[in-house]
């Protein structure tokens, strides 16, 4: 069996245009050892799904400072219920603490 990196995708929700939190949290979890696929700003949820999906993705990371959350996030969620959402980190929680979990939880195995 061979081990592959978790895949992660972080992604910016609709009109923010504020992404340092996401870049952080995306290099953060490549120093981790996970790879990770950036969206760029202003990602429809349609689109933000749609590439998790077509990535054959195990985590989805979302960053949205404008105050928009409660609308887009729910959305995002709806689309991917059957994926099994686990956990919602928000403001302030360590990429440590993120990378723990997701290790706990993803595997990144190829049978």
């Amino acid at each position: 069996m061979v081990i592959k990196p978790i895949r992660v995708l972080i992604a910016k929700p609709v009109l923010d245009g504020h992404d340092r939190g996401a870049i952080t949290l995306a290099m953060g979890l490549r120093d981790e050892g996970m790879e990770v696929i950036y969206t760029g700003l202003r990602q429809s949820a349609e689109s933000i799904v749609r590439t998790f999906v077509q990535e054959y993705l195990g985590v989805l990371g979302l960053s949205l400072l404008s105050g928009g959350h409660n609308y887009y996030f729910p959305k995002i969620m709806d689309l991917l219920k059957e994926k099994g959402i686990r956990e919602i980190f928000g403001p302030g929680s360590s990429i440590s603490e993120i990378a723990v979990f997701i290790r706990e939880n993803v595997r990144g195995e190829d049978s």
